[in-house]
């Protein structure tokens, strides 16, 4: 097998991998698939603007997130079922994360437990809530990932309902019978019923609580002291909103492009939501970073980091930890590139001026010496 030189081949090798129903799960977009598209190709209408004969010849990415300093703005997002890609699955995602110096997001629909993954040893590490019916099960699981050691809940706000994703449908999708749900094992929870659609949506639909308003996000805080990041968000009026509802943080997520078809790109809707946080909490970017220049992007549009989710499972799929490991250093070591290659010595050298989009409006150029 051909060396793999960049984050996008291991989609290819995954699929080679995995079976159908499984590739097809951590693939797929919602119904015609078009944000699935835009999250990639929106990335390709921003330019650079690079700075020249600046000393580069030391780049420092380390970056703070919530107050825990990272080896680089590069963080894994949140993604479901990783057994089904590997045996290992989160375990490996755990220890390559913390081997990079970065933090991981463990799923709510973890195949492994909060208590398992902490076990892999030291690591700064979130947790991705999803909002049961049951508010008991929900102050457990939160409980539980306090007492495991995880720093911040990320909680997914976009899913009242799950995202109409044909390929599940079609393929009748549903974990397989040696895995289950492992936070919620011992709820009855954690096994997913056949269904004659998606096993995952009607899972959803029985268990997630439709009535999730930001009330809720006022009571997360009276239960955990863990900040909470609300995740999927992609409007200036939420952005201000989560702020007032005493969010610690917004993440710009449209779930991977797997709930509203047509909503615009992460990185289209980011600078609208950076703009509606105004500064008072940090803004993060999920979705659709493939390179070390998408990376620079989400930065210089105002973003305090991004979080990959794919990379993560087709890496996993195709090579283990080793794989999650390779996604990213590939990813540090093209972003630190794309720094030394715009004249940015550190994060806070990123700026908006280092990137040119199709909206901004013409530059003056400046007035000519007589």
């Amino acid at each position: 097998m051909a060396e793999v030189t960049n984050v996008t081949e291991y989609q290819a090798i995954a699929k080679e991998k995995l079976p159908k129903m499984v590739y097809d799960y951590y693939a797929s977009g919602a119904e015609d698939q078009w944000t699935l598209a835009e999250n990639r190709n929106a990335f390709s209408r921003i330019l650079f603007r690079p700075r020249i004969l600046i000393d580069v010849s030391k780049i420092d990415m380390t970056t703070t997130v919530l107050g825990f300093k990272i080896s680089m703005p590069i963080m894994i997002a949140p993604t479901a079922m990783q057994k089904m890609a590997h045996p290992e699955g989160e375990y490996a995602t755990a220890r390559a994360a913390s081997a990079a110096g970065t933090i991981m997001t463990l799923s709510s629909w973890a195949t492994s437990s909060v208590e398992e993954v902490a076990s892999t040893g030291p690591g700064i590490r979130f947790f991705q809530l999803y909002v049961y019916k049951d508010r008991n099960v929900v102050a457990q699981l939160v409980r539980r990932a306090e007492r495991a050691g995880f720093k911040a809940i990320a909680l997914t706000v976009d899913t009242p309902r799950l995202g109409r994703r044909e390929a599940d449908i079609k393929n009748r999708f549903t974990l397989p019978p040696f895995l289950t749900l492992k936070n919620f094992e011992g709820l009855d929870l954690g096994k997913m019923d056949k269904a004659d659609d998606s096993g995952l949506a009607s899972y959803v639909a029985g268990q997630i609580d439709r009535t999730l308003s930001w009330k809720d996000v006022k009571w997360l805080q009276t239960i955990t002291s863990m900040p909470i990041l609300v995740k999927g968000v992609l409007t200036a009026e939420d952005a201000r909103i989560a702020v007032q509802n005493g969010a610690a943080g917004i993440i710009v997520s449209n779930h991977g492009a797997r709930q509203l078809d047509y909503v615009p790109s992460t990185i289209m809707a980011l600078e609208e939501v950076v703009k509606g946080a105004q500064g008072r909490v940090p803004v993060f970017l999920d979705g659709g970073v493939r390179r070390g220049t998408d990376v620079f992007k989400a930065l210089a549009l105002g973003a305090s980091g991004i979080f990959i989710g794919r990379p993560v499972v087709f890496s996993l799929a195709a090579e283990g930890e080793a794989g999650v490991r390779k996604v990213l250093q590939m990813l540090r070591d093209e972003f630190e590139l794309t720094m030394a290659l715009s004249g940015c010595r550190s994060i806070s050298e990123i700026t908006r001026n280092h990137i040119v989009t199709e909206w901004d409006a013409p530059r003056a150029l400046p007035a000519p010496r007589l």
